[in-house]
């Protein structure tokens, strides 16, 4: 028997599948969106993934990203130049143009897949309009953030509105048992409400690299040991303690540290970070390659000896699957 093809609405409103990884809002989260919609395109599914339009013009536009799967850009508050909590109240004027669009194109959802708080509110608003199921991926979970050290304080807003989700969507998915565990813990999910399912990881992209031809094609020393980070630069990736770290590693005379990810040179972000590797006086063993495009990671994740994730919370840590795969 012919197995059942779906047609599906993926929503990720704050963050685009094919944005810069490496940037403020564009991580771990993206990949795991593009990857998956790939995957259901390759069986048979139809996926259109919903995001923000940057920028004037273009409100609508379609892009073709693989097999079955197509990105729809959809005009959000000021041509979407906001920050991600300044987006909030503009999810209602979204979901109309996500609606309108939907009827102009006669299309018909079978299932909806939101990412991330945000997206879960618009796909709340379809699910009662449309009638179809809701699942909801969270990808970091605010209370958990809130008790964790050294995070930035999330709005209540956040927590309340995904206990609110915890309540509403048909299900949520977990990449983790621990990450099940903590919504149960601080939003009361039943269990039988979570599906725990982990992050893959593409095997034709990641695989192992002869680690002298990998260096050797950076332009990096064959003999040093290379520690390797790889992410975006929020407090909440630890950057910071990893650099600390550096310091109590001085009899390593030959160590470096290479640090992939960012918005650029001139960003406070990579300032603060240049700063304190002056400051504690290890500027000479860390170098900042900036945001690489994910087809030239596996470089980096051969040549380097380790990968550090420092991170203070982390609902899975895909670098650290990517690496592994390499």
């Amino acid at each position: 028997m012919e197995k059942e093809r779906l047609t599906i609405a993926m929503i990720s409103v704050h963050s685009s599948p094919i944005g810069e990884l490496g940037t403020k809002d564009t991580g771990g989260m993206s990949v795991y969106i593009r990857e998956l919609a790939r995957e259901l395109g390759s069986r048979g599914h139809h996926v259109d993934i919903y995001t923000r339009l940057l920028g004037s013009g273009g409100n609508g536009r379609k892009v073709s990203l693989s097999e079955n799967v197509r990105l729809v850009n959809l005009r959000i508050g000021n041509n979407g130049h906001l920050q991600r909590f300044e987006l909030y109240p503009h999810l209602v004027d979204y979901f109309r143009e996500l609606e309108a669009f939907r009827r102009r194109e006669g299309l018909h959802y079978d299932l909806i897949h939101s990412h991330y708080w945000l997206s879960g509110r618009v796909g709340e608003w379809a699910q009662d309009r449309w009638d179809v199921p809701h699942v909801l991926k969270y990808h970091t979970i605010a209370a958990v953030k809130n008790n964790t050290p050294e995070s930035e304080r999330e709005p209540e807003l956040r927590v309340a509105t995904e206990k609110h989700l915890a309540k509403a969507c048909h299900r949520i998915l977990a990449a983790t048992e621990t990450e099940k565990e903590q919504l149960m813990r601080y939003y009361g999910v039943p269990s039988d409400a979570i599906g725990v399912v982990p992050c893959g990881v593409d095997l034709d992209l990641f695989r192992p690299m002869d680690r002298s031809e990998a260096r050797q094609r950076l332009g990096f020393p064959q003999d040093d040991p290379i520690v390797l980070y790889v992410g975006r630069f929020a407090p909440l990736k630890g950057i910071r303690r990893l650099l600390e770290a550096v310091t109590y590693l001085k009899h390593h005379e030959r160590l470096r540290l290479v640090i992939v990810g960012g918005d650029g040179e001139q960003t406070a972000e990579t300032r603060g970070l240049l700063n304190l590797s002056g400051e504690w006086g290890i500027q000479d063993r860390v170098s900042l390659a900036g945001r690489i495009e994910q087809q030239h990671l596996p470089l980096y994740y051969s040549a380097a000896n380790l990968l550090v994730v420092p991170s203070h919370y982390e609902s899975f840590g895909l670098v650290a699957l990517e690496s592994l795969a390499c």
